[in-house]
């Protein structure tokens, strides 16, 4: 690990003046940038540790909603009374993230800007990899690619995000607030994380000078049938190979909303809207579901390694449907 400065900010004025200097990184809970300092893959020159500032509260918001501060760990979320009863998709997702001593650690904003498990990008052995070296290539395009994206890659990175809290919050609609020392402003999470395009080594919309200061979750119809699904190789810690949250608004059987966010098969959290469509305004029945899957996958483009997923893609988003159906 390369030698870096250390500060702790005590206020947030400090953190802001202090975030946008070159080779600055800020430090929550460090389960992902503690690592990549490790492996040599960020080296930054120095830290600001955050955890002082006054962002851990989990608060209701006037309008039915919930305000979870960047601060706020994984675990307590998942385990917040509000979260539970309010967004159970959610809880579900967090519960469903690592292992209980990383969601001790980690905080909801660093899950947000973890970075991806893609082999090429973790390895420095490997010198191809766009997200790493700008220009290098991507040696996962022609190497082994089974756990990379069937939605939204482009010649320069096929890498997936990781994150399975990310994926409910797209699926809640859910909304990050930031702050910097020119003002603050809210950025939708659909719009937040990005596509590779031809910049893979940006992996959200966050300014270099901006701090995530809390995430903001609207009123939601979904609590009474939501299911958060999971597949991966080893089910007591893996990243997933593909993820669906399914959030269902229900009323004698009809579907008057619907949210479908998918994990693991993107540069970030995949919104399935041809999904959604196939299902509102629509008796939620074997054929609407059968719809919605087939919806899901359309559009996607395999790697010579991962086309299994297409086929465990439709299978795992009718199962999460049906699950998200019959809860109460």
């Amino acid at each position: 690990m390369q030698a870096f400065a250390y500060r702790r900010a005590d206020r947030v004025e400090d953190a802001l003046a202090a975030i946008g200097e070159t080779g600055v990184k800020v430090l929550a809970g460090g389960t992902n940038l503690v690592d990549l300092m490790k492996s040599g893959i960020e080296n930054p020159a120095r830290i600001i540790d955050i955890n002082r500032l006054p962002y851990a509260a989990i608060e209701p918001t006037p309008d039915g909603g919930v305000r979870i501060g960047a601060l706020a760990r994984n675990s307590d979320a998942a385990d917040h009374p509000l979260v539970r009863s309010r967004y159970p998709l959610l809880a579900q997702a967090l519960l469903a993230g690592a292992s209980p001593q990383l969601r001790n650690m980690a905080s909801v904003a660093g899950n947000l800007m973890q970075r991806t498990r893609c082999y090429y990008f973790c390895d420095p052995a490997f010198a191809a990899c766009n997200k790493r070296e700008p220009g290098s290539g991507c040696a996962a395009r022609t190497g082994f690619n089974r756990i990379h994206a069937i939605f939204g890659a482009s010649d320069q990175c096929v890498a997936t995000h990781p994150s399975d809290m990310a994926v409910a919050l797209n699926a809640l609609d859910a909304l990050i607030e930031v702050r910097s020392a020119e003002g603050a402003r809210t950025i939708p999470l659909d719009a937040f994380h990005r596509l590779p395009d031809a910049a893979p080594e940006r992996d959200t919309n966050l300014a270099p000078n901006e701090l995530i200061v809390a995430i903001t979750l609207p009123r939601s119809p979904f609590a009474r049938h939501s299911h958060y699904l999971k597949i991966r190789d080893r089910a007591s810690f893996a990243f997933a190979l593909l993820a669906v949250a399914a959030a269902l608004h229900l009323r004698d059987g009809m579907v008057l909303d619907a949210r479908l966010a998918l994990g693991g098969v993107a540069h970030k959290p995949w919104r399935a809207h041809g999904a959604e469509l196939a299902l509102i305004g629509n008796r939620l029945s074997a054929a609407t579901i059968a719809a919605a899957a087939e919806a899901a996958i359309r559009g996607a483009e395999p790697l010579h390694d991962n086309a299994f997923k297409i086929g465990m893609l439709r299978e795992a988003v009718a199962h999460a449907l049906r699950a998200a159906g019959a809860c109460r």
